[in-house]
């Protein structure tokens, strides 16, 4: 009987950690919504959302894109959805698009909420009685739109390509990263030991955002704005080459 090869302790952890926050989806999607942020910054409220992107953001000074790997919902529906297409990415120039969308998103936010006179108030369940999202038949409709399209982009595209092109929210978690690279302070990162490198390439292979892992590990230079942090690459390394540190730096 063949054996089962099972994945890394790790890796099951943060794949538990992912499914549980796709099955807390449609509880949480409010507070990950880029239109209630819209319409509450136009009343001058400060909603759950404004704050849960503000936390991505100073969570992302210390902890880098970690969100993303380890508890972002839409990326789990992504890597989930691997086995239908688990294609690289191509193309740096998809990561652009998310940053077209992100830059008049936040200036509209920034417009709406001058013109109201400023943020007078905080309200983290703005427009939401219960505090669950799918209290009305409405966000239904939302929740599977947005499941459909980050799905049907990593089917089409492949690995994780909703990150890539359409997240609105890895740009909050990315200029948190630059900055924590500008200051060069302690955080979480991926170190690597080029010298004790294989060259079997089964680092990118593995990489769930599509990255070379391997050129990063022999140009010494393992931070890339596209990294979740995942450790996919840590845990399938032969030789332990690449591994979590705690440090400053670039």
């Amino acid at each position: 009987m063949a054996k089962i090869k099972q994945l890394p302790a790790r890796q099951r952890i943060r794949r538990a950690l992912l499914f549980a926050s796709l099955l807390l989806f449609p509880i949480t999607l409010y507070y990950l919504s880029p239109y209630i942020i819209v319409d509450a910054a136009a009343n001058g409220v400060i909603n759950g959302s404004f704050i849960a992107f503000i936390l991505m953001f100073l969570s992302a000074l210390f902890v880098g894109r970690l969100w993303c790997g380890w508890v972002c919902p839409a990326g789990a529906l992504q890597e989930f959805g691997m086995p239908i297409n688990n294609q690289p990415v191509r193309g740096k120039r998809l990561d652009w698009i998310k940053w077209l969308i992100w830059i008049p998103w936040i200036g509209a936010i920034a417009v709406l909420a001058i013109r109201a006179g400023g943020f007078r108030a905080l309200d983290p369940l703005y427009n939401l009685e219960s505090g669950i999202t799918v209290e009305q038949p409405f966000w239904y409709i939302i929740y599977y739109v947005v499941i459909a399209v980050f799905l049907g982009l990593s089917v089409v595209l492949g690995r994780r390509a909703g990150c890539h092109t359409i997240c609105w929210m890895a740009p909050f978690m990315i200029l948190g990263r630059k900055i924590r690279n500008l200051f060069r302070w302690p955080s979480l990162r991926l170190k690597a030991d080029a010298d004790a490198c294989i060259d079997c390439e089964r680092c990118t292979r593995d990489c769930p955002m599509s990255l070379d892992v391997h050129a990063m590990v022999r140009s010494d230079a393992m931070e890339n704005s596209e990294c979740i942090l995942c450790g996919s690459c840590v845990d399938v390394c032969p030789k332990d080459v690449i591994h979590y540190a705690f440090s400053g730096g670039k």
